[in-house]
């Protein structure tokens, strides 16, 4: 496995994560490590999302939001 060395974190951020692990029952480093591998899961799982979303409305007609707006304005 890898390992990442992370410099001049501010104490303050040390601390609430401290007090972040000490309330899910780990030690630091696990907090961190499940902090780092949620966030990597993340924006993959929201890139796959929009990626299927896009799919899904990529043969539709879609109206002009910019007119859309204008004409609301207008009201």
């Amino acid at each position: 496995m890898s390992q990442v060395l992370v410099r001049d974190l501010d104490f303050a951020v040390i601390e609430r994560l401290k007090a972040r692990a000490r309330q899910n029952g780990r030690s630091l480093q696990a907090e961190l490590k499940d902090i780092l591998e949620r966030a990597a899961r993340s924006n993959t799982d929201v890139r796959a999302k929009a990626e299927r979303f896009a799919r899904r409305l990529a043969n539709r007609r879609h109206s002009d939001s910019a007119a859309l707006l204008a004409q609301d304005r207008k009201r």
